[in-house]
């Protein structure tokens, strides 16, 4: 016997009776089952801190990549599909190297935030397509300061001042809502963004599978080097 939803969920097109897009849904469970990203304002920045969640001893974690530079001053953290990521990655770099060569000037971060968003609103309407599974938390800063979003399959958008995308999302947000608090120095944010982490992974933090990124105002954005990611992750874990 056919299922109540079936008729509805193959085609993206298609409204189920009560307003409900399944593939959609189904996308958003993807994000879900992703590795835990987490995102979080510091005074005149943004971290970015990615579990990369690595299941054998065989794989190289170098080659398993979840925080993208986009531009000098904004970088992104994935979860989800991570070729997915790679393509919207790809997209807003064109993106923001096309307002540098037309305006002569970066890009703001909330417009290229909403570029991103169109663009995967637009694979939510047209047949022949399916939504991009994954969700990016994007940290930058630019003439009005530091600013975190994160965005959904759907194509809508959030602003946080600390967020996290995942599997572990639901423990790293209440880790959050529980000790942040604005004005963090550099320093405070990585430590409470590993420990926001370690709360949603169980307290199991493996410096090797950690990524993380920052964008400051005075520099441009960096990865850290696996030293320094060390020493962060093994403070944090003290």
């Amino acid at each position: 016997m056919m299922q109540p939803n079936m008729a509805y969920d193959r085609a993206i097109t298609v409204f189920s009776p009560d307003g409900r897009l399944f593939q959609v849904e189904y996308a958003r469970e993807a994000v879900k089952r992703g590795t835990t990203t987490v995102g979080l304002k510091f005074d005149g920045g943004v971290v970015l801190i990615v579990d990369k969640r690595i299941t054998s001893r065989l794989v190289e974690p170098e080659s398993i990549e979840k925080i993208f530079q986009l531009d000098e001053h904004i970088g992104c953290a994935t979860s989800g599909l991570v070729a997915d990521a790679r393509a919207l990655v790809d997209r807003a770099r064109i993106d923001a190297q096309m307002n540098k060569v037309t305006y002569n000037e970066r890009i703001p971060i909330k417009t290229l935030v909403k570029k991103i968003c169109d663009f995967k609103q637009s694979y939510t309407q047209y047949g022949g397509v399916r939504p991009f599974g994954t969700a990016l938390l994007v940290g930058g800063v630019d003439e009005t300061g530091a600013r975190l979003f994160s965005t959904d399959p759907s194509g809508a958008l959030m602003e946080y001042k600390a967020s996290s995308e995942g599997a572990g999302r639901t423990e790293a947000v209440e880790y959050f809502e529980k000790n942040y608090t604005e004005g963090l120095s550099i320093d405070a944010a990585v430590d409470m963004g590993l420990n926001a982490l370690a709360a949603a992974t169980d307290g199991k933090l493996n410096p090797e599978a950690v990524e993380i990124g920052i964008i400051n105002g005075n520099e441009r954005f960096r990865k850290l080097a696996n030293d320094e990611v060390r020493d962060y992750v093994g403070n944090a874990m003290k």
